[in-house]
């Protein structure tokens, strides 16, 4: 998706972010560092065993990928990736990188890594959570997320009852809002403008075909979302993969000059004043972890809400996606999108300067005509028209969960017609406003989520050391599947108790 603050990145390339920014940016890497330290950095301990079960499992493991009947509400492991990475992977991962190029050097990137790699473990986390609290509604769909970690996990400590329940509340109130400016107009927006420069397409014609395909998949529910973007995003990451390979490929002998690049921007290692020097490693900084938190959305609880409805029953198996899931959006897509900017002479190695006077999506558009001409800007306005679309559709179903969760799940056709409806508004209207709103809200969502992970950071670590006990040592304990079974377990065993 776009990044927290990708608008105002996209129109001006500055750092123009809310007062509690860095402090922000701060909670968001420490919690990150904390559970990447609580559970030993599985990140790479375990690395082989999450590629394995994830990436791994597609091709070798039939559970991973094989459809559920269609009275079943569930959704395959691949399914919930799919619906996740439509939703992260965005013009974000095209506007971002390149504004964080702009406005922090190359040396951005680096800290974009550094984030992503703590990021993994807060997503992880997040959907280890996830899957632990989930429960069915009265269809029988499993319903998850950081309200319901929130309400029942924080809220049954002692003393959380009441702020778990009001920390739930006001996740899905900004999760509601949010989706319908950074999931839903915004994207939409990006589409329309980039469909008109390229090929002089109406905005309203754009708005008034995404409306009516949006319509067809979302008033369809999570399946038919799943199904749709199953086949989507392999398609569109993939075919934006290969293109910024050959990108990279032909700008081979650049890249030992990008990587150094790179590293000294990340640590101005650069014959400079040392007030400049400091300068320019602090923008490195904030704008790479403002890439790297905001372009997979670690941290915010957004995609744990799809993940949750996997047919999965061990948390850390979902957990292991949500690695994943960091892993594609941020190291691949984004970095593929640095290189290709970088190797592509639009900018100067030696001092990190942009050369060119395009910003944003013009830049890469601009660096992929390096190597394809003309169809280089065609390539780029289809792939933020697929990036964009995909977007919309995963973060409907963010605001479907969080619609249900405060209304009912009989009333969650209005929220589905007004998602549509907005469509059509969000292709034909100018938005700067409603962008800096949609993204503050999706900013503060990530608040009362991080408030519960931290707080549930010792079930986090208790359920994996569960899991590498049994699946990876082979020791024969009992499983921590669902908190629900165990709170039932545990009522069972007092009623014994009594009884005796």
């Amino acid at each position: 998706m776009s990044s927290f603050l990708t608008s105002v990145e996209s129109i001006n390339g500055k750092v123009n972010g809310f007062v509690w920014g860095l402090p922000m940016l701060i909670l968001l890497v420490g919690t990150g560092i904390l559970m990447t330290t609580l559970t030993k950095v599985f990140q790479i301990s375990h690395i082989g065993h999450w590629i394995k079960n994830t990436i791994g499992g597609i091709f070798s493991d039939r559970h991973v990928t094989k459809h559920t009947d269609k009275e079943d509400k569930q959704i395959t492991q691949f399914q919930s990736l799919c619906t996740a990475l439509a939703a992260t992977i965005g013009t974000g991962n095209i506007a971002g990188v390149s504004a964080a190029i702009v406005s922090g050097g190359p040396g951005a990137i680096f800290w974009m890594w550094i984030v992503a790699f703590f990021g993994m473990m807060t997503n992880f986390s997040e959907n280890v959570l996830g899957i632990y609290y989930r429960r069915r509604n009265e269809k029988d769909e499993w319903c998850g997320g950081a309200m319901y970690y929130l309400k029942d996990g924080l809220g049954a400590k002692k003393g959380c009852k009441q702020i778990g329940a009001i920390l739930a509340v006001l996740f899905s109130g900004f999760c509601l809002l949010a989706s319908f400016g950074i999931g839903n107009m915004s994207q939409v927006n990006s589409i329309a403008a980039n469909m008109n420069s390229a090929f002089n397409i109406p905005t309203l014609a754009t708005g008034i075909i995404l409306m009516i395909f949006a319509a067809l998949v979302i008033v369809g529910g999570l399946k038919r979302i799943a199904t749709v973007t199953e086949t989507l995003v392999p398609f569109m990451a993939i075919a934006y993969i290969i293109g910024a390979i050959v990108i990279c490929v032909a700008h081979i002998d650049q890249f030992g000059a990008v990587f150094a690049a790179i590293f000294k921007g990340a640590f101005g290692v650069r014959a400079a004043g040392g007030g400049m020097v400091g300068y320019g490693v602090s923008l490195a900084v904030q704008w790479g972890m403002k890439r790297g938190v905001f372009s997979n959305e670690a941290g915010l609880g957004s995609s744990v809400m799809v993940h949750s409805s996997s047919n999965v029953r061990e948390p850390v198996v979902q957990g292991m996606w949500g690695i994943f899931e960091v892993f594609a959006d941020t190291i691949i897509v984004c970095s593929l999108t640095a290189f290709a900017v970088l190797s592509s002479g639009l900018v100067d190695l030696e001092t990190g300067a942009v050369i060119s006077e395009n910003q944003s999506t013009a830049l890469v558009a601009e660096a992929f005509s390096t190597v394809f001409g003309k169809f280089g800007a065609s390539f780029i306005a289809v792939a933020i028209l697929l990036f964009a679309f995909s977007t919309v559709l995963g973060w409907s179903q963010y605001g479907t969960k969080a619609f249900e969760y405060l209304f009912g799940r009989k009333a969650v056709i209005i929220y589905q017609v007004l998602f549509v409806l907005f469509i059509v508004m969000g292709a034909t209207m100018d938005l700067t406003l409603a962008w800096d709103l949609s993204d503050t809200f999706n900013g503060l969502m990530a608040i009362p989520n991080l408030i519960g992970v931290l707080a549930l950071s010792g079930t986090v670590m208790k359920i994996t050391s569960n899991y590498v006990k049994r699946k990876i040592k082979g020791e024969d304990i009992k499983p921590m599947l669902s908190a629900l079974e165990d709170i039932q377990v545990l009522h069972e065993k007092e009623i014994a108790e009594k009884a005796e």
